[in-house]
């Protein structure tokens, strides 16, 4: 908990000194993407993870530090899936929550808008989640122990080009860092992986 509080002061502590030294090249914009998830597994060879589809939905800010470098903090709400195979036994993984990541684009302009990508630090939390079969929260406490952790941290990528009406179109992808298995952390891991196609718009 302490190093999310720590990572959680530097992205705020970030924003805060671009926004001093970008004040007039301050702009805002809303996202929507399509998602595909699963998880990247360790010693856990029967089970096999499968990507399925699911909804993001968010806004960012973009600070223009030079014409072409920017910085985007971004704030997504997803709901995420994949397919569980555990031999011939099989069940969908569901879970929603959110993601602060923050990019650090290089951008170049045409006469038809501009091309922007970059990568970034992302941070994550989950509200609820669960086996569609099982219907259990999996961040919940059952006899002193919770089966999954709620907090993700992990590393992202974004590419898109922007019109010049400011309608956008990006692709990202995300990789957790952080083992999302807690009742079993010492024997195995865990960890998220995300694809996104999306549309957006910057005022």
């Amino acid at each position: 908990m302490k190093k999310m509080f720590l990572v959680c002061l530097s992205v705020l502590m970030t924003t805060g000194l671009v926004q001093v030294n970008a004040q007039n090249s301050v702009s805002y914009g809303v996202k929507a993407e399509a998602n595909m998830s699963n998880f990247l597994l360790t010693d856990l060879d029967a089970q096999k993870s499968t990507m399925k589809l699911g909804p993001n939905l968010g806004a960012f800010v973009k600070f223009d530090v030079t014409e072409n470098f920017a910085i985007q903090p971004e704030l997504m709400f997803s709901y995420r899936q994949s397919k569980m195979e555990t031999g011939n036994v099989e069940d969908d993984f569901r879970q929603w929550g959110m993601q602060i990541p923050v990019y650090l684009l290089g951008q170049t302009t045409n006469h038809n808008g501009r091309f922007f990508g970059g990568v970034g630090p992302y941070l994550g939390l989950g509200f609820d989640a669960r086996y569609k079969d099982a219907d259990v929260d999996l961040y919940k406490e059952v006899a002193g122990v919770t089966p999954m952790n709620r907090w993700d941290f992990g590393v992202g990528a974004l590419v898109g080009y922007e019109f010049n009406n400011g309608v956008q179109i990006n692709a990202g992808y995300q990789i957790g860092l952080v083992d999302q298995l807690d009742a079993l952390k010492d024997d195995a891991t865990m960890r998220t992986q995300t694809v996104s196609l999306g549309i957006g718009y910057r005022f």
